[in-house]
């Protein structure tokens, strides 16, 4: 069964989000609460920790890339 992780939303006036940088690649098995990316927005840059386990299956949004809180980010199998 495939998951998505989502762009979350850290604050209460928090729209969007840009990835500065991904740590991870297609194929990484990672846990809950790795350190998955680095998300800036309009006022701090921010670990992206994984909110589920398993195998990223698919990387949706490219580094520099700035999308919706709630926009799908990653697949996780």
């Amino acid at each position: 069964m495939t998951r998505d992780i989502l762009m979350p939303k850290w604050g209460l006036t928090m729209e969007e989000g840009t990835i500065v940088s991904w740590e991870i690649e297609v194929g990484d098995r990672i846990e809950v609460g790795d350190v998955i990316g680095v998300v800036e927005t309009e006022k701090v840059e921010v670990d992206l920790e994984s909110p589920v386990a398993g195998t990223v299956v698919r990387i949706l949004v490219e580094e520099d890339e700035t999308v919706d809180v709630g926009t799908v980010l990653v697949l996780v199998e």
